[in-house]
């Protein structure tokens, strides 16, 4: 299993972080011990001092695939959940300077903690899905998959050319607007709709 995770995938996002829109969707990897499940805790890592949060939609893949065509790609997964894909700005803001690769700083153990999964046939249309995340009870990012630059098909589509596809890895899709920091004793909770899916404490 391996988990894909696509970067600048909402122009907001993009914005906030003073990065150019892009013209195709951008993937990197984070490894299986990056997965945290069943609300367990994020342990702040000490090598860094600033890691944020950025709450992103999740599809699990079905199906093996290679070169999948996109009017074909809905057929690849069934399932959506909530991630964080966890970044040690700190470290990555190091790693752009340099122009080295940025797995030190998204790929640590940890790094992706991951919540329960539905089926995408509760929803009337998969591409107008309201999804958002509260740490300490408060609204800290708010999305809709309306507002993504590459659709969860275009994705699929994209991602195939080069990396096999297989069933049980995972495609985070990227972040809305409103990424930042997380302290030590922060509660996250991620919803899908009104429907919490994510729930854990960093420690």
């Amino acid at each position: 299993m391996k988990i894909i995770c696509i970067g600048r995938n909402y122009i907001e996002h993009a914005k906030e972080l003073n990065n150019p829109v892009p013209a195709e969707p951008i993937f990197f990897m984070k490894p299986d011990s990056a997965i945290i499940k069943n609300g367990k805790p994020f342990f702040y890592p000490d090598f860094s001092k600033d890691i944020h949060h950025e709450l992103e939609i999740v599809l699990k893949i079905n199906r093996l695939g290679k070169n999948i065509d996109k009017k074909f790609a809905h057929r690849y997964f069934n399932e959506i959940g909530l991630g964080i894909d966890f970044t040690a700005r700190d470290l990555q803001q190091k790693q752009k300077e340099g122009g080295k690769p940025w797995e030190i700083a998204k790929a640590f153990d940890g790094s992706a903690p991951l919540g329960t999964f539905i089926k995408v046939s509760r929803f009337p249309d998969i591409h107008t899905i309201n999804f958002s995340l509260k740490i300490n009870g408060n609204p800290v990012q708010q999305g809709n998959t309306k507002d993504m630059i590459f659709s969860f098909e275009d994705l699929i589509a994209y991602v195939s050319r080069f990396v096999t596809l297989k069933t049980g890895d995972l495609i985070f899709t990227g972040t809305p607007a409103g990424v930042g920091p997380v302290q030590i004793n922060d509660r996250l909770e991620g919803f899908i709709e009104n429907e919490k899916m994510l729930d854990f404490r960093v420690k």
